[in-house]
């Protein structure tokens, strides 16, 4: 049977969603991701929705081209505000930035409520929505790495419930695990953190102590990380 190719990020994605649940794909873009889970048989029914028009136009072509009339919806709507409680068992948010998807469910109170699982792939701002889940009840369950490329991704799955406290190293980079692509991930925050520390190096001005701390605690965390990781290679 024909069905769309999913990228190792979106397959990722599709991987932590529970089989057999109605899928609300938030940005949904050409609906490959709940596409590919329809014609595997891993979920029933899904509603592709997106904040714009053009995206819901190439999820139709998609539903069209893959014989899936009557089993994807369509919801033009900014995150879930179109989409009612009771609708679906579970929500992906693929291929958006931390902030916008923490937002996304803030205005949707019922997927904590309802302890919807929620499959969420930020691109960025990491620590904030980490952050988030946290302070607003939700518990990451599970974090996947995939590589496309040059370029790595995480994806969370996120249930209602409490989390225990983050290390200011896991806000940024997650829980630490033996996953292959664990090493390069560290590498990547490690980079990231020492590149803002010399950054620091050159301002002025009052906060820079505070934060420049903060930084160095962030970098002190990833490096036992990656120390614990390499063991684990062993």
């Amino acid at each position: 049977m024909r069905r769309p190719e999913l990228s190792p990020r979106l397959r990722m994605v599709g991987e932590l969603v529970p089989a057999g649940a109605r899928l609300a794909d938030v940005g949904t873009d050409h609906a490959y991701l709940p596409a590919a889970l329809m014609l595997e048989g891993k979920i029933p029914w899904a509603i592709a929705a997106d904040l714009r028009r053009g995206p819901l136009d190439r999820a139709r072509a998609t539903a069209r081209e893959y014989g899936l009339a009557g089993k994807l919806a369509f919801r033009l709507c900014d995150g879930l505000t179109g989409i009612q409680p009771g609708e679906v068992d579970a929500v992906a948010a693929a291929g958006m930035g931390g902030e916008t998807i923490a937002a996304i469910l803030a205005a949707a109170p019922w997927v904590r409520e309802r302890d919807v699982p929620l499959i969420l792939q930020p691109m960025s701002s990491f620590p904030d929505l980490r952050g988030w889940l946290q302070a607003n009840g939700f518990a990451i369950e599970e974090e996947r790495l995939a590589r496309e490329g040059d370029a790595l991704y995480t994806a969370f799955l996120v249930r209602a419930g409490e989390m225990g406290p983050l290390a200011p190293a896991e806000l940024w980079a997650g829980k630490n695990s033996r996953d292959p692509l664990r090493g390069p991930w560290l590498d990547r925050w490690l980079a990231r953190t020492a590149r803002a520390l010399e950054g620091m190096a050159q301002a002025r001005g009052g906060g820079v102590s505070a934060r420049r701390r903060a930084l160095e605690e962030v970098l002190e965390g990833l490096d036992e990380m990656k120390k614990e990781w390499e063991q684990w290679q062993l």
